[in-house]
């Protein structure tokens, strides 16, 4: 290539027109002129002699180019055509399309061959360059065809080389004048908003092979998901005898990038201990700092070779009355052998949210695990499983407020208590998940159960039937500092605390005093007014802001209207909460 630019810049080729200098020093079987010219138009030249002197510029009506003739007379190479200055209307294109054809079959393929081995190479050197400015020099001699020979064009477009870059031959591309919108700020699959945080085990049991495997499978994860700023994003922390975060959720936001950044990752090594690296991620990774958006669900999905070599009950807890969705894939269980070295057996259905299998993926092999990239995915994504109270992620303390004054009666009252239970049945309720108390008020207050006295959804139920209507004033104020006394001052450090508060009519006395003391006290309050409950004081009770936590309807029968929309926002809530 560096041989023949030279003989075609300094002009000391001693015969040019006879001899083509190419890159492996080949001569390409030229066809006769007078076969050319039956389907070529006579062609217009400049003539200099190459030995003598300099090529001098001619210039024509699509670009400015430097042309010789040779000494003897010979076929014109084809040129690749300047698509970007060309003068040929879009609307001609299939006549042009047409004569290509007609040429081909007039030329045969032979023919063509040739053209396009003797053209090729040398057009490649010295090629106009895109958006240089300079000249291109032919080094063979060319012709100056009319614009309007539609064999001519044909010709031109039959020599283009799919190897050629588009630049290199003018051709003025599509994305350069309409840009496509930058995959490094995509944003991403918009129906799969959650901040995600992968445990991959790095330590030495699971071996090279299989760590490479288990990046493989992490880069389609990121691959399958869409990451982008207003969809899911993702982090890794990686886990042996120690955590380490090896990049958080704001520091890749579209999936080529971080495919790229998982493949880098070197092997930490050490043991498996699942359980720190946990109470890492609880109390590190879903930080503001490090990218955690509020109102996105929370998710751990920990990979693990076997079984952990430390306790993951208590750091799964943990992370579940924080608010974090836990999942686990585990491959390659332990043998029948190696089970006496497992330190916490069934330690998935221990650390994962137990409903039917949600949270936990086991995979026999490594080999298989790109298997389970799209069940994944779609569990990963299903956001209103994952924000709403069925995951367990609502580990909260729920009190009800229930007006039992004589104004509601008693068809009423046990309508409001189907309200309640239809609530209370769509968290997961436990102990270490979400517990349920209520408080019924008249003038007198009565304590009807507290957090910690049902810890079965069917016990709360069945709690919530037997409630028997009392009757009386409307002392709300006085109910609502007895609730914050007797039921969420016993409330656990770890837990939200909400109180939902139901009343039919104006209370005998103030409300806005107590209200705010709860609110004080980090009670979130949710107003519910039936029939003669009185607006101002509904807001008065209700957190900031107002119009989200209180409603109203005109009658009992329609309490069930607000059933979901209370649950979503109790949801919706607990993920923007910052975290204890």
């Amino acid at each position: 290539m560096k041989s023949a630019d030279t003989a075609n810049t300094s002009g000391k080729a001693s015969d040019e027109g006879d001899t083509v200098h190419k890159e492996y020093q080949t001569t390409p079987v030229l066809t006769p002129a007078t076969k050319m010219a039956t389907t070529t138009p006579t062609p217009m030249t400049t003539t200099t002699d190459p030995s003598t002197t300099v090529p001098q510029p001619t210039t024509t009506a699509a670009a400015t180019r430097t042309t010789a003739a040779p000494a003897k007379t010979r076929p014109g190479l084809h040129r690749v055509r300047d698509m970007g200055s060309s003068s040929v209307h879009p609307a001609y294109a299939s006549v042009v399309a047409a004569a290509a054809r007609q040429v081909q079959a007039a030329q045969g393929r032979g023919q063509n061959k040739a053209f396009r081995g003797a053209s090729t190479s040398a057009n490649n050197r010295n090629i106009l360059r895109h958006s240089t400015g300079a000249q291109r020099q032919e080094p063979i001699a060319t012709f100056q065809r009319a614009a309007s020979s539609p064999v001519h064009l044909a010709m031109e477009i039959d020599s283009w080389k799919p190897r050629l870059s588009i630049f290199d031959t003018g051709f003025s591309s599509k994305e350069e004048f309409n840009p496509k919108p930058l995959e490094s700020i995509s944003q991403g699959n918009q129906n799969c908003k959650v901040d995600l945080s992968f445990l991959m085990d790095g330590s030495w049991s699971i071996g090279k092979r299989r760590f490479q495997l288990q990046k493989q499978f992490l880069g389609n994860v990121a691959q399958a998901l869409g990451i982008g700023s207003a969809g899911p994003l993702m982090g890794i922390v990686q886990y042996g005898d120690d955590p380490s975060t090896e990049f958080n959720l704001k520091t890749y936001v579209n999936s080529k990038d971080l495919r790229n950044a998982i493949e880098k990752i070197q092997q930490k090594g050490g043991l498996s201990n699942v359980g720190k690296a946990l109470s890492f991620v609880n109390k590190n990774f879903f930080l503001d700092a490090n990218g955690n958006r509020g109102g996105a669900p929370n998710v751990v999905v920990v990979l693990v070779d076997g079984w952990p070599t430390d306790r993951v009950e208590e750091a799964s807890r943990m992370a579940r009355e924080s608010g974090i969705n836990i999942f686990f894939v585990t491959v390659e269980a332990a043998a029948q052998s190696e089970k006496q070295n497992v330190i916490e057996p069934n330690f998935v259905d221990k650390a994962v949210c137990r409903t039917s299998g949600f949270y936990s993926i086991n995979v026999p092999s490594w080999f298989s695990l790109h298997k389970v990239v799209q069940p994944l995915v779609k569990r990963v994504c299903d956001t209103d499983r994952l924000a709403c109270s069925k995951t367990c992620l609502n580990a909260a303390d729920i009190g009800f407020v229930i007006d039992g004054s004589s104004s509601v009666g008693t068809g009423n009252f046990r309508t409001v208590l189907q309200f309640v239970a239809n609530i209370s049945k769509e968290f997961e309720i436990s102990d270490t998940d979400t517990r349920i108390g209520a408080v019924q008020y008249t003038y007198e207050q009565r304590l009807e159960f507290s957090f910690d006295k049902y810890s079965t959804k069917q016990d709360v139920l069945n709690a919530i039937k037997r409630i028997s209507y009392w009757s009386g004033g409307t002392s709300t104020g006085a109910a609502i500092s007895y609730a914050s006394e007797q039921l969420f001052s016993k409330s656990k450090p770890n837990k939200r605390k909400i109180m939902i508060l139901i009343t039919d009519g104006r209370s005998y006395d103030d409300v806005s005093v107590p209200a705010m003391a709860a609110h004080q006290n980090g009670v979130i309050a949710y107003s519910v007014g039936v029939a003669w409950a009185a607006p101002d004081e509904l807001e008065a009770i209700a957190s900031d802001p107002a119009k989200e936590h209180s409603f109203f309807v005109d009658e009992f029968d329609n309490l069930y209207r607000y059933v979901n929309q209370l649950i979503q926002n109790i949801c919706t809530e607990f993920n923007s909460q910052p975290r204890n």
